[in-house]
This record gives structure tokens, C-alpha cells and sequence, in this order.
């Protein structure tokens, strides 16, 4: 949405910002709940949302792009047990379900795309090579723990790579300055069993 007044940027980032905040408070509620009750110790938890949303930044708005800021949601799980503690690495939502399963002592179901995440819950720097995978309807993205890799199209010119160590902000498309070139064509290979699925999902 270009020349947008400053004065509707602001009502928008304040009814976003608002609805956060009310969101916050039915959480404070539900763990009130949860401990008045004696259940904290006997319950796991898991906050998680929508993916993200743009509020402005790269003058764009809504969802409708494949930058870190759209695929990028909070997750947070805690378990009876479980120390309190931060971890960075590169997971999916589809990670939720066999994560509840492990950390509730059940089986679960035997064809799954995630992977339990408890390792991780554990020990943050635990062994973790799982790339996450983003699609909406205008392309594709991988995230590993160093790159973002995006595709529209097939030429070069509809891919873009940014290296999250050095450019958290994925300013800088190394496809443009023809630098990691070989490393784009090994995320773009990896993205092909997921290409062509409405769901994102791999092809069987």
C-alpha cells in the first residue's frame, strides 16, 4: 500500500499493538486458572499463533510476502519438568503435535513431517538440522539456521538468498551480487518435493 497517511499507519500499528495486549491478558488468565486450580504442574502449555504479519516494514503490509517477518511466529511450550529457557533454532508448527506426544508419554502416529522437539527443550544446543519450509501464493521459502531461501519462479532473477547471520533484516539478496549461488541451487533442490502442493506438504 504505498502513500499511505501517517495518521492510518498509526491507527493500524495501534489496533495491532492492542490486539496483542488483549491477547496477553486471556493468556494471564488461563495460567491464573491453571495454578489457583493446582494444575500448573500437571498440564503442558503450548502458545503458538498464526505466522507473522507485516505492520510496515519493507513498506509492506499484511502477510502477502516470503520474509522472515511473515513465516516468522511465536512458539513457546512448557511441561512439567521442563526448566524454563530460550532456544533459537529453526522449528515448524508442524513440530507441535509429535512434541505433545512425546512429552505426554504417547505414541504417536507413525507418518509424521515433524519431529519432537524435546530434544531441544532439553538442551537448546542440541544436534538440530531440520530446515523449515514456507509457502504461500506467491512462492516458496526454506529457512536452515544460516539461510532464507526464496523462489517465485524458475530464473534466477525470482530467487533470492539471505544469509540471517550477517543480515538478519534480509536486505542484502545474495542472488543479486551472484555471491552463494551454489548454495541457493541446494535449498532450491530441497524445496522440490514441496513445490506444487496447495498445502506445502511433500508429494508422495
Amino acid at each position: 500500500i504505498k502513500d499511505m497517511p501517517i495518521e492510518h499507519i498509526r491507527r493500524l500499528r495501534q489496533a495491532y499493538f492492542a490486539s496483542i495486549t488483549f491477547l496477553d491478558a486471556q493468556v494471564g488468565l488461563m495460567l491464573d486458572a491453571l495454578e489457583d486450580n493446582g494444575l500448573m504442574d500437571k498440564t503442558i502449555i503450548v502458545f503458538w499463533s498464526d505466522h507473522g504479519y507485516f505492520i510496515g516494514e519493507k513498506a509492506l503490509w499484511y502477510k502477502f510476502k516470503n520474509y522472515e517477518t511473515a513465516f516468522r511466529s511465536p512458539l513457546i511450550i512448557a511441561a512439567p519438568g521442563m526448566a524454563p529457557g530460550d532456544c533459537e533454532r529453526v522449528v515448524e508448527l508442524l513440530d507441535i503435535y509429535p512434541t505433545v506426544t512425546d512429552l505426554a508419554g504417547l505414541t504417536p502416529q507413525s507418518k509424521l513431517e515433524g519431529a519432537s522437539l524435546r530434544p531441544l527443550m532439553e538442551n537448546p544446543k542440541a544436534a538440530w538440522a531440520r530446515p523449515a519450509i514456507g509457502q504461500n501464493n506467491v512462492g516458496y521459502s526454506i529457512r536452515t539456521e544460516q539461510y532464507r531461501f526464496t523462489r517465485y519462479g524458475e530464473s534466477l532473477d525470482q530467487w533470492e538468498l539471505y544469509d540471517h547471520t550477517n543480515d538478519p533484516e534480509e536486505r542484502a539478496n545474495l542472488i543479486r551480487q551472484n555471491k552463494s549461488l551454489e548454495i541457493a541451487k541446494q535449498l532450491n533442490e530441497t524445496l522440490k518435493p514441496y513445490r506444487g502442493s496447495k498445502s506445502g506438504k511433500k508429494k508422495k
